[in-house]
């Protein structure tokens, strides 16, 4: 599954839903005979409550802070890859910072059960979800999950609360009901065999969702909720959770090269990769990506509260900067040998990083980021030394490039 990230199994979820809400017998975009069953919408409004409720719950079974509403006293900061506005809602006032976590907790555990209170609750529902979606895609880029989220969330309105988008000249659109009832001659239709077919499939796929929620239900409820797993190999039905912990310090790793012969020589000059969106340079302004999404930056958040020894791939990393690899180097912002040569050593710093201070003096200097080094994440490597750490991986040695002249 990629990176195994809850949003990717939402998106795996959310296509396979879309598939029945798609015309079978015609190629018409809205088919007057065979209108999206009821059965589709609700496995659609079953999945935006899954996603909610499954956010809250191990949020409140997590970490304490949520309970004593000073997570989003770190958030902005710690969050994977932070947005210029992250800067700014850092420093928001900490009874702005408790309401926020109070209204997350409403959100999530409390307004889904509003798709089950009637046609207005469930409204309500909707707008809430898009709006809480639309706030988190302002201040943070947490890739498409946002964006994706907002998908089933539409299937909390019906066609009368979204018939003013689409009216035509000619007055108001008709809804989807209305479409199946009558014809161009305005009689009563009568269903076809592939509108019959059509309607068992519908039943089936809402016995399927059922039996596959089960599960899914079980987890929700219990005490050690584990979330963005899946109980069936096809993932079609998932849980879903994201933040149950909230790091409380930000720490970077940092990858420098040095072209020196010997890496414990005081004189060497030890130059930095900057990585597409990550905090590095720390005059750099944090980066705005959302929707798309940076892997590696993402993946380096994680390495960064780990060791290297539990994120081996960041020893094939260095590897492949030491070679001066296309790949990787595509990946990356900056190379500081791009212009010639190539490093002999490549090493990773651990850092601490901590937004400044908005009209701050270093703030004035243009710095968006404090940062101050906790020790060094792996030590010195060169290509040769690292032979035997590949081969004993079975991956490919890195070829040692020839030296520009």
């Amino acid at each position: 599954m990629w990176d195994n990230c809850g949003w990717e199994s939402q998106l795996l979820e959310t296509g396979f839903l879309a598939i029945f809400l798609c015309p079978v017998w015609t190629l018409s975009q809205v088919p007057r005979r065979c209108p999206p069953s009821l059965i589709c919408i609700w496995t659609f409004r079953w999945l935006i409550v899954r996603i909610m409720l499954g956010a809250g719950l191990i949020k409140i079974r997590g970490d304490k802070c949520w309970r004593d509403l000073t997570c989003m006293d770190y958030h902005y900061e710690t969050q994977p890859v932070p947005n210029p506005m992250s800067y700014y809602m850092h420093r928001s006032p900490l009874w702005f910072h408790r309401f926020e976590t109070l209204s997350n907790h409403f959100i999530e555990l409390i307004v889904p059960f509003f798709t089950f209170l009637g046609r207005r609750m469930r409204i309500i529902n909707g707008l809430v979800q898009i709006l809480f979606q639309a706030a988190l895609i302002v201040s943070g880029n947490l890739s498409f999950l946002n964006w994706l989220t907002i998908v089933p969330s539409l299937a909390c309105f019906d066609d009368a609360s979204l018939g003013f988008l689409f009216c035509s000249r000619g007055g108001a659109m008709k809804t989807v009901l209305e479409i199946q009832k009558e014809d161009k001659n305005g009689q009563t239709l009568k269903p076809t065999k592939g509108m019959r077919i059509r309607q068992v499939f519908n039943v089936s796929l809402g016995i399927l969702i059922g039996c596959l929620s089960v599960p899914v239900l079980m987890n929700l409820l219990s005490p050690r909720q584990v979330m963005n797993t899946s109980f069936d190999p096809l993932r079609i039905v998932n849980t879903y959770g994201a933040f149950g912990s909230i790091t409380k310090e930000r720490t970077e790793v940092i990858f420098q090269g040095t072209l020196s012969e010997d890496p414990k020589d005081p004189k060497a000059v030890w130059e930095e990769y900057q990585f597409l969106c990550k905090p590095g340079d720390v005059y750099r302004r944090p980066c705005l990506i959302s929707p798309y999404h940076y892997r590696l930056d993402w993946l380096m958040w994680f390495a960064a509260f780990q060791t290297y020894e539990q994120s081996e791939w960041i020893i094939h990393i260095a590897g492949r900067l030491l070679a001066n690899d296309s790949t990787v180097l595509s990946l990356l912002d900056h190379n500081p040998y791009k212009d010639g040569g190539v490093p002999r050593w490549v090493r990773g710093e651990h850092f601490k990083y901590k937004f400044s201070q908005p009209g701050s003096a270093r703030a004035a200097e243009g710095k968006w980021w404090l940062r101050k080094r906790i020790g060094a994440y792996f030590p010195p490597l060169d290509l040769e030394g690292l032979r035997g750490y590949f081969q004993s991986r079975n991956w490919p040695h890195p070829h040692i490039p020839t030296q520009k002249t």
